[in-house]
């Protein structure tokens, strides 16, 4: 007895004829991707327009003074070359530093292998790192303000500040700081 495998686009759900008409899509970032990137199925001709619908994209790194870690900021090109008022973005970016990327170390894992901290978890929430903060993230943030920033105190990290306007819009402390008496800064 043989075996027939049917596929089908993970968009429409249309059945793929051909399996030639089929395209392998990875989701790299996503607000609803929470574990990393997916790989989808789609039939080619689903996807002509995305081409037409695409961005010009510029994705940027800040390094704040009092963060560990870089925070990523992905916007259009459009609204990032206006922040440049004294010369076109062009001027800026032609006139500035180059950035030397360094190798990891041989033997090193990879940054995709090596296991990423659940920020959403008690001991990791509340630790300044890249990237959006989670509902979930929030949520244990909110719950046990006290006891996190004991611990991000003691492991000589920035504690979260309720009278710091970024830390209370990043983990939407408004009602506790209002709760508390704190004025923003």
């Amino acid at each position: 007895m043989g075996q027939k495998i049917i596929r089908f686009s993970d968009l429409t759900g249309k059945h793929a004829e051909n399996e030639a008409d089929l395209v392998r899509i990875v989701v790299r970032e996503h607000p609803d991707l929470a574990d990393g990137p997916v790989e989808i199925e789609a039939l080619a001709d689903e996807l002509t327009a995305v081409e037409e619908h695409a961005l010009d994209l510029v994705t940027i790194e800040l390094y704040h003074p009092d963060a560990d870690e870089p925070e990523t900021v992905v916007l259009e090109a459009e609204v990032f070359d206006r922040l440049a008022s004294a010369v076109p973005m062009a001027e800026v970016l032609r006139g500035a530093k180059r950035v030397t990327r360094t190798l990891p170390a041989q033997g090193a894992a990879p940054a995709a292998a090596k296991e990423r901290p659940n920020y959403a978890s008690p001991e990791h929430a509340g630790k300044p790192h890249k990237g959006r903060t989670t509902d979930a993230e929030k949520q244990v943030v909110r719950q046990h303000l006290d006891e996190i920033n004991e611990r991000l105190a003691a492991a000589g990290v920035r504690t979260i500040d309720l009278g710091n306007a970024e830390h209370v819009s990043r983990y939407g402390l408004e009602e506790l700081a209002q709760e508390r008496g704190v004025t923003l800064a």
